[in-house]
This record gives C-alpha cells, structure tokens and sequence, in this order.
C-alpha cells in the first residue's frame, strides 16, 4: 500500500488527460479553415482513426457529462444524419479517395437510439466514401434499455466487432438517485443478443463514487458484471460537477461517498477484477489477457484506452474532436449549431488547439503515464532529442511524490507502484504547463 496520501492530494481538481492539451483550452483560433488545412496535409498513407458521434439518448442519466439530447420523436434523428453524411462527404473530399480507415468508433449519447435501418445507412456510408481495413477495430458504445435483437443484427451485419455496453451499477438505490434503472436481467439479454448476432468482443463500463454507492453495493455489481464474461472493463470516477453540468444538480450531494471512500472503491474493484484474471490497463480499464488491449502497448484518446494507433483521429457529427498531427479540432457542441454549420459549408469545426513541439512532448509524457505508468528518459530522449532535457528539472523536483509512495525512482525516470496508480493523473499535472492557464473546472483527483 502507498503512504496514506493528504486530503489535499484525495480532493485536488485534476483534469482526465484524454489528450494534452485537454479540451477546457481549446478555443475559436483553430476553425473550418484550419481543420480544412490540416485534413488536405494527410499524406495517403496515412492510417486514419473515425469516430462518429450520436448525440441523443432515450432518457436522461443525472451523472452523465457527456454532449447528448434526448428524443423521443424520429425527426430529430433523421435530420441529424443527413448532415452528419453531408459532413462525412465533405471530409471524404478534403481528403481524397477513399482512404484507409483503421480504427472505427461510435460514441454518444446512445449510437443505439437510430434505427436497424439507419445503422445499416450510416455504416454503409462510411464504407461507400472510406475503405476500412479487414482487421479494423469497429466499436460502439450502447445503451441496453434502448436495445433490441434487431438493433444487434443490424450492428453485426454493418461489420461492429466490439460493443461498449453501459452499466455503471446494478444496485436499486445507486440507479434511482442518477435516474438509471436498468436490471441485471435486462443488460444480460442484450448481451446474449449480441453474441447470438455474432458480435464476441464486449466491454462493460462501470462508475464508481455515485450516491448511495457502497463497497458491498459495488462488488455486487462487480460480481454480476463478471457473470456475463466481458473481454473488457472500464471502472471510471464519477466526475460531479454541477457547477457546468446543470442537470447533476439533481443528484443528492449528501449521498456522495467522500474522497476517502472513493479511494477504497477504486481499490476495491482493482482487487476485483485483478483476481479475477483481468489485466489491468492505466488507470480504469482492464482486459482479458488475450484481449488485443492487453497484449500491445494501450494508447490513449477520447474514448478512453484503445488499440488505436492511427495517424490521425477524425471526429465526425456534434461535438466530435479530431486529432491531427498539427492539433486538435473540434466541432460544435450543440446540434442546431452543427448542423448550420455544415448546411453553411460542410464543416463544424468551432474551436481546437494547435500544438508545438513543447506541447508535443509533455503530451507524449502524459500518455505513457497515463498508459504504461513509467518515465523514461532514454525512451524520451530516443523520441524527442535533445528537447526531452527541457523535462528534467520536472523530475528532479517529485520529492515530495516520492516521500508520499505516488511515485519510486529508477535509474531511467521513475514509475508510479501500481497502489499508485488511482494516482496517476496528479502525477500528470506535474508536466502540464497549460493547467494554470484557465480557470478551469475539474474532478477530484480519484
């Protein structure tokens, strides 16, 4: 076990490093003109990552934090996705013909809210203007009470290979203070609909630190989750932030474990899932030890870690972020906004962040921390040259990281003891030169 950390180190505001820089210092210099730009610059041999984002939901989840509406009309849908293809059409353009996609991602909201039809539509666009390679990864995160045996058809014969399938608890108590009620009978049919379509690869995402969740509640969930076999787990933090998300002003903050009590759940479903035989991966997420994941080093984006080694990740529909060699580019948050957007021009980009060379290093730092949970110097210098040394003051000053267990000292760097690792993220901030740049609003350290 670590050193019991300070109460300052449990609470601190520390930013989730799904990309450096995080999304919070984007800003409206990086536009249609210079996402346009950095898109026509792709060579065309460049391995291209998709993810398509589907912003509605049947109903509202009061934890969640993600850019989604719910609907429960179809025309909000279909207008969607006439601009969504008119988007893909104008990026197939910017780019050239039909270049190789390598990774392929669905994320939301609920991608499960279309149709059978309109999931055979929108996937059979993407392969008319893209050629996605046989051994791509085509993921897609759903909603079980939205779910049906032909939804899972439709997924598997559009060619998904791996589906995302969202939990968070079993518990009666957990799921009424955020507004979830799904049973462990309703999410095991949807799994047995999946498999019985022919799609094997599955993950399950579970969230600890929500009201009313306790370490018996939570291993519960653990154990009901297990039962159903996935390939993958993710255990995220609960990120409680009412102050921006308005509609977490409903949940009851009285019912919140405290930081400590979130250490011991995050501690907890380690041993779980440990034992259990799961490779552990980064902070949050553990795989079956023949998963793909937890046999080749993991990367990091904004689904979270993945396989995804493509040259260049395009974010496509609402709110969607695309990563470039050159930045980061995102598109408009709000549907009606996006979709003038695209009526205007074909694109939707609203903000971004270019990167420099500093930029590009500290993010390479952060996401082998954030992976791998190791500094190297030699690996950085290997990489970077001669600009790796500007980092070394950084990692002569951790005294105090070392002296608390956060981090041990090696004779190439450190790394951070896997007790550590619920850690990792303040680690991180060490070698964020952006954090201090914006009054931004943070989660809690674990």
């Amino acid at each position: 076990m670590i050193r019991v950390p300070s109460p300052d180190r449990l609470r601190a505001p520390t930013p989730r490093y799904t990309s450096y820089p995080t999304a919070v210092h984007f800003s409206s210099a990086v536009g249609p003109d210079e996402s346009g730009a950095w898109i026509a610059a792709l060579p065309e041999t460049a391995a291209l990552s998709l993810y398509v984002h589907i912003p509605f939901c049947g109903a509202l989840c009061w934890y969640c934090g993600c850019a989604t509406t719910v609907v429960n009309t179809p025309g909000p849908i279909a207008g969607y996705l006439e601009a969504l293809e008119a988007e893909i059409g104008a990026v197939a353009d910017r780019l050239g013909p039909r270049r190789r996609v390598t990774h392929l991602h669905w994320g939301g909201g609920s991608p499960n809210s279309l149709q059978p039809d309109q999931i055979l539509g929108l996937a059979g666009g993407l392969r008319d203007r893209f050629t996605l390679d046989p051994e791509a990864e085509f993921a897609v995160e759903i909603d079980p009470r939205f779910m049906d045996a032909a939804r899972a058809e439709a997924l598997a014969r559009a060619g998904v290979n791996r589906v995302s399938i969202g939990v968070q608890d079993f518990s009666p108590e957990v799921q009424a203070a955020i507004n979830r009620r799904q049973s462990f009978e309703t999410t095991r049919a949807v799994v047995e609909d999946l498999r019985r379509a022919g799609i094997g690869a599955l993950n399950i995402d579970l969230v600890y630190g929500l009201p009313h969740q306790t370490e018996a509640r939570l291993a519960d969930t653990l154990d009901q989750a297990l039962a159903l076999r996935p390939d993958r787990l993710a255990v995220f933090g609960y990120a409680h932030l009412p102050q921006r998300i308005r509609h977490q002003r409903l949940i009851p903050e009285a019912a919140l474990p405290g930081f400590e009590a979130r250490l011991r759940l995050a501690e907890l479903a380690t041993r779980r899932l440990v034992d259990a035989g799961y490779v552990r991966i980064g902070l949050d997420h553990f795989a079956q030890p023949d998963d793909p994941l937890a046999q080749a080093p993991a990367q990091r984006n904004f689904q979270g870690y993945t396989t995804d080694r493509a040259d260049a990740l395009i974010g496509l529909g609402a709110s969607a972020i695309s990563r470039f060699p050159q930045g980061y580019a995102q598109n408009a948050t709000g549907v009606a906004d996006y979709r003038a957007r695209i009526a205007a021009g074909g694109r939707a980009t609203a903000r971004g962040v270019a990167l420099s060379d500093d930029d590009r290093l500290r993010a390479h730092v952060i996401e082998r921390l954030m992976c791998d949970l190791t500094y190297s110097d030699a690996g950085l210098r290997r990489r970077f040259g001669d600009r790796a040394r500007s980092l070394a003051g950084i990692v002569a000053d951790m005294d105090d990281l070392e002296a608390e267990g956060l981090i041990e000292r090696t004779d190439d760097g450190f790394r951070i003891p896997e007790a550590a690792a619920p850690f990792v993220r303040t680690v991180c901030t060490r070698f964020d030169a952006w954090l201090a740049r914006a009054d931004a609003i943070h989660a809690p350290a674990v």
